[in-house]
């Protein structure tokens, strides 16, 4: 192998490394920049003639070359790399060595994420114990900025401790020796003086907390300037009308058609914090916006309710899974009402249409010779008489020896699995052992369908905002080569298969589920193939969390594809990672973290919930809710700096100017001001084309802090008590923040729209103005007159946080039984199990108890109003019953309970 090298050149730096680390057998060919394509790229010619460019690929080859395979984590870290740290890196290094600045602004969350990861492990190195091609390539693109581990912060010791690692193994130091020569850096230099400094248009989001004032900021032109003080003047005139779509929303011709989904949440369960943001709130943001873009937008979402999770909740709970659907579907649609998720439709998929579509998309797929029959090996109980499907199976994890991975994937490890595969398995349903058997089972057949699937996933990649994990997992599945996928399986509960022979079976649910999406609309639209079958005129962009991404990027496309019906394909796919619950997972069973239904019940606003989860949006990696951070953006954020600039503009023109907006003559720093929200304006308009939502936030948060500080500089309140100059500052300067104010009443409407609703009340802002432009304009001109101006936000205050923090940290107070419709349900014909011992007095406990009984005596009014099976009525009256008496308990009284009408005591 020739390995060929421009001496100054960062990406040689961590090729060279790399051929050490793995002692590759490797010829150097110094080679002069000019003789390399591009300029300082390195190049691995192999014995085979075939020749590598990219620098990761030859690192990774190296080490695969010497028998280490890639791991998930190390894979990515590659993917980080290439994506976030080498943008940053090299913005950093042209500061370095042509601007003589340290340029390492940018890199500051970056550095962060390497430390947490590190912290967080407790590895030596990024992806283990021992060292990786992660590290080589990460290493390299930071030591050229770095040199050494004194630049690194005092505050990150882990990163430290591994760079000076990485810098002193003799690999390292060998390439950075040879690399990085006084004549090769010098020529370097040369080279980027010609080249236009490194672009970073999110270089602001880079950072999780908002940047430094006016000192640190760009200096502005004179012609950003001029055109914002000319924008401003033409009022809102310039302002588009806003678009009133017709019902039910339709694809116009010329306009841009917006066809927005979250992954359809199961029916099984109550979503958390986690599930909210990673698929529907995140999703409606995003809408919310592209309705105030004047984009023809259609949301549509609804809860999957066919499959084993159903079946299995079912059993659980003592009902049939028709009734599982109808009281978890309420409880889901309860639930995104409170958030004010603006669903145009928010359906379900046990509907006709569900077994119509996917029937046709099956017959179409089987008429082209995409399907495969064969005979797999699958467990079957033979006390049950069937077949297990994944989710009745139990057993350990052949990768971690996790005991209680599912028969379909492990909750440890994250691994898909073949029920066959678990050691010690049990039927869920019995717990008797399994055993395995032959059934037949009909497949997608992916490898036939990657022809079609190849060409259509490099064009969607290369024009879709596609995030990087959604492009990671799809390179991956990918790569390792498609195999056949099973889409039949053995229960009752799903869309029957229409064939000879397959009749007792339904199709998988992860054939079905993302034709939910279809059948949903269908259900909202009779004109339904106008939004997907029509890829001429819509973009199609799906929302979910990281772990959905295959399915919606490789199984689903390649059905629709296999049809060959011109049907809509994902334009854009957007992946969040996990959020986390303080320190670990979220857990109903444990009683740890806020699920959807207890998120009303503490307190606090929709809004406030909406702005923390989408300001710790997990948008490039996990993040953790945190108590202690909620409090501190509410009372920071939110009430320090948002709520106070708007309250104080809104109330200065009520208290100085009898409610009325001045007059305004703007100065050269009015000027500046505005130029300077305009930049921040444009910012968040880029970052939420891209799908940035948590970074567009700070850009709200960025213009309330200067106006805060521009109100604070020219004191209004002194000047209006002053001559009629000071007095006509200090009108200016009112009116000026009032129209910021206006101005963040739309920016907020995607994240807090009941906040931006009240804003819009209490200032009148005119509907014609609740439209977003990519100019600050004044809305809000002399002479017009706002309302009652109040304070938007409550403070929290650390004991209500302290005793939230109690409540939801896992596991109940000492003597709570949570009674349970699997507890032998009076629907079985068996009274409620009894509760274990109560102690007498726990203040905590009666507080519980309490707030559990009033909660469950609405759910129960609330089944009688909707006449509810009398079976389900009667399990949960019964649920009533012991929570009272559990209370009687807890209050020292007897737990003698009243004796519903119309029975009588035995």
């Amino acid at each position: 192998m020739r390995l060929r090298l421009a001496p100054g050149g960062p990406a040689a730096l961590k090729v060279l490394t790399a051929a050490g680390a793995a002692a590759a057998p490797v010829r150097l060919d110094w080679s002069c920049p000019s003789e390399l394509s591009p300029p300082w790229v390195p190049a691995l010619e192999l014995e085979s003639g075939t020749v590598l460019f990219s620098p990761n690929a030859i690192c990774q080859f190296f080490f695969l070359s010497r028998g280490e395979e890639p791991t998930d984590l190390s894979n990515q870290w590659l993917e980080w790399e290439v994506t976030e740290l080498q943008p940053a890196a090299s913005a950093a290094l042209y500061a370095r060595l042509v601007q003589g600045r340290k340029g390492l602004e940018a890199l500051g969350k970056l550095l962060a994420h390497i430390e947490q990861n590190l912290a967080r492990r407790g590895t030596a190195y990024l992806a283990g114990d021992t060292k990786s091609v992660a590290d080589v390539v990460v290493w390299g693109t930071l030591f050229p900025v770095l040199q050494d581990e004194t630049s690194l912060p005092s505050e990150l010791p882990a990163l430290k401790t591994w760079f000076q690692s990485m810098t002193l193994s003799e690999a390292c130091r060998k390439a950075a020796d040879s690399i990085l020569t006084p004549k090769a850096l010098q020529e370097f230099k040369s080279y980027l003086q010609k080249q236009p400094p490194p672009c970073l248009p999110m270089e602001k989001s880079i950072s999780n907390e908002p940047e430094e004032e006016e000192g640190s900021e760009r200096a502005l032109t004179e012609e950003e300037i001029a055109a914002a003080a000319d924008a401003w003047a033409r009022g809102a005139a310039a302002l588009p009308k806003p678009w009133q779509p017709q019902k039910p929303v339709l694809p116009v011709e010329g306009m841009r058609n917006i066809l927005i989904t979250s992954a359809l949440p199961y029916v099984n369960n109550v979503p958390h914090l986690g599930n909210i943001i990673g698929c529907v709130l995140s999703a409606d943001t995003f809408a919310r916006y592209c309705r105030l873009r004047n984009w023809n937008t259609l949301y549509v979402c609804g809860t999957d309710e066919y499959g084993t999770a159903t079946e299995t909740k079912a059993l659980e709970e003592g009902l049939t899974p028709q009734e599982i659907c109808n009281k978890y579907h309420a409880i889901h649609a309860d639930i995104y009402r409170w958030f004010d998720i603006s669903f145009d439709y928010f359906g379900r998929t046990t509907t006709p249409h569900q077994t119509r579509i996917a029937q046709d998309i099956f017959r179409r797929l089987l008429a082209r010779g995409f399907l495969l029959e064969d005979t797999v090996e699958q467990l079957c109980c033979e006390s049950c008489q069937r077949f297990l499907a994944d989710r009745f199976v139990e057993g350990t994890c052949p990768f971690c020896s996790y005991t209680e991975a599912r028969g379909d994937q492990c909750d440890k490890c994250g691994k898909l699995i073949n029920a066959v595969e678990l050691k010690n398995p049990q039927c869920k349903l019995c717990r008797s052992v399994p055993v395995v058997k032959a059934t037949r089972h009909l497949f997608l057949d992916l490898p036939k369908l990657e022809k079609q699937l190849e060409p259509w996933l490099e064009q969607s990649l290369a024009r879709g905002d596609w995030t990087p994990n959604a492009r990671y997992i799809t390179r991956s599945w990918i790569r390792d080569g498609l195999k056949p996928r099973c889409i039949t399986r053995d229960l009752k509960w799903g869309t029957p298969v229409p064939l000879d022979g397959f009749q007792d079976k339904v199709f998988y649910v992860w054939f079905d589920a993302p034709i939910g999406y279809l059948s949903i609309t269908a259900n909202y639209t009779q004109h339904w193939e106008r939004w997907w079958k029509n890829p001429q005129q819509v973009e199609l962009y799906n929302f979910m969390a990281k772990d959905n991404v295959p399915f919606h990027s490789v199984v689903f496309p390649c059905s629709l594809l296999g049809a060959e019906d011109n049907y809509t394909l994902v334009n854009h796919l957007i992946a969040t990672e996990y959020l986390n619950y303080e320190d670990g997972k979220f857990s109903k069973s444990r009683g740890v973290g806020v699920f959807g239904d207890m998120a009303q019940d503490t307190g606090i606003p929709a809004d406030i919930w909406r702005f923390y989860l989408l300001y710790l949006r997990p948008e490039g990696q996990d993040s953790a809710f945190s108590w202690s951070d909620l409090m501190l953006k509410n009372n920071s954020e939110l009430l320090n700096n948002l709520g106070n600039f708007i309250n104080r503009a809104g109330m200065f023109v009520c208290k100085f100017f009898g409610g009325t907006v001045p007059s305004m003559v703007l100065t050269l720093d009015d000027k500046r001001l505005l130029a300077r929200v305009t930049l921040e304006l444009r910012q968040y308009h880029q970052l939420l084309e891209k799908v940035r939502i948590r970074d567009a936030l700070r850009c709200v948060l960025s213009i309330s802090r200067h106006g805060n500080q521009y109100i604070q500089v020219n004191e209004p309140w002194k000047r209006i008590k002053g001559d009629e100059k000071d007095r006509q500052r200090a009108g200016t300067v009112t009116g000026v923040a009032v129209n910021m104010a206006s101005l963040l009443a739309v920016m907020l409407q995607p994240y807090m729209p009941s906040v931006s609703s009240a804003i819009q009340g209490q200032l009148h802002i005119p509907p014609d103005c609740f439209i977003l432009s990519h100019d600050f304009t004044c809305t809000l001109p002399p002479g017009h007159r706002v309302g009652t101006v109040s304070p938007l936000f409550q403070k929290l205050e650390n004991h209500q946080v302290e005793a939230l923090r109690k409540r939801f940290g896992g596991g109940q107070p000492k003597g709570f039984v949570e009674p349970q419709a699997k507890q032998n349900s009076p629907a079985s014909g068996s009274p409620p199990a009894p509760a274990t011992q109560v102690t007498p007095g726990d203040p905590q406990l009666i507080q519980l108890l309490t707030e559990e009984v009033a909660k469950q005596g609405n759910h129960v009014r609330q089944l009688k109003a909707n006449k509810a099976e009398k079976a389900q009525v009667d399990a949960e009256v019964a649920k009533l019953l012991e929570l009272k008496k559990q209370l009687a308990l807890a209050e020292g009284k007897s737990p003698e309970i009243p004796v519903p009408k119309g029975k009588s005591k035995k």
